[in-house]
């Protein structure tokens, strides 16, 4: 997927909804409606190359705690992700879990640090880390596990003078009805638009996330988004009037994943 593929279909809607258009590319089958707040608590760290596949092993100890999580409901899902795209401030892997509340996601922490989590000796080598805490309204997948699937991530800044309800336009009129497509022909099995729970960062950022099970399924995604731009009945590059590029970036992971 390539940011211009977003950023003409940002700008398209921001165009059709200020005109009151109902143009294809913003079409909905359905009302797009908000669902319950799912909160994900992400851990991100930067581990030397040399100590990679010692950080990737899962430990026994605290994949118990995933699983009763999961089992109890505690959970809704949990996984991990290592970058395919290195850059010299990123993270190099990151492990993440899901709650349909943030007491869940902080219960689970907790169970993780009595069972040692946080003692691995391998933590010994990593050279940076911080944690997130994700909300998300829009989202959804397929019940299951993969492994060695792909993490496609699109981090957008909002201009200043974008709506209070920017995430909630863009979701509804664009957004939503084009990820939901993807997941029922299972191009991708997971979807969600995040926003901070809380702020390590400054307010105004959300991110467009899906998991495709195969690399294929990268290269279907923006094939549906050139698709649903061909069909569009307005001509050129629009840009959206929300969104502050210039801040623009993306993250492409291999993830292994449990949803319930």
């Amino acid at each position: 997927m390539k940011k211009n593929n977003w950023q003409f279909m940002l700008g398209l809607c921001a165009i059709v909804m200020a005109g009151g258009w109902a143009a294809p590319a913003c079409a909905q089958s359905a009302e797009v409606k908000e669902k319950p707040r799912l909160y994900t608590y992400e851990a991100f760290w930067v581990v030397p190359r040399a100590r990679w596949a010692e950080f990737e092993k899962t430990s026994p100890t605290e994949q118990k705690v995933m699983d009763k999580a999961i089992a109890s409901g505690v959970l809704v899902s949990y996984g991990n992700d290592s970058a395919l795209l290195h850059d010299a401030d990123g993270a190099t892997h990151d492990n993440w879990w899901q709650s349909m509340s943030m007491a869940g996601t902080l219960t689970v922490l907790d169970d993780l640090e009595k069972v040692g989590g946080g003692s691995r000796p391998v933590l010994n080598s990593v050279t940076k880390h911080w944690d997130n805490l994700w909300v998300s309204r829009f989202y959804n997948w397929h019940a299951g596990s993969w492994q060695g699937a792909y993490s496609y991530a699109s981090v957008y800044p909002l201009k200043a003078d974008a709506p209070n309800d920017a995430v909630d336009i863009l979701a509804k009129s664009m957004l939503v009805p084009l990820l939901e497509k993807l997941l029922a022909d299972g191009v991708i099995v997971e979807y969600e638009i995040d926003e901070e729970a809380v702020h390590s960062d400054a307010p105004g950022t959300f991110v467009i996330d899906y998991i495709a099970p195969t690399a294929e399924g990268l290269d279907k995604v923006s094939a549906a988004i050139r698709a649903a731009i061909k069909n569009s009945p307005l001509n050129g590059v629009a840009f959206g009037s929300m969104v502050d590029y210039t801040k623009h970036r993306d993250l492409l992971l291999r993830t292994t994943a449990t949803y319930k």
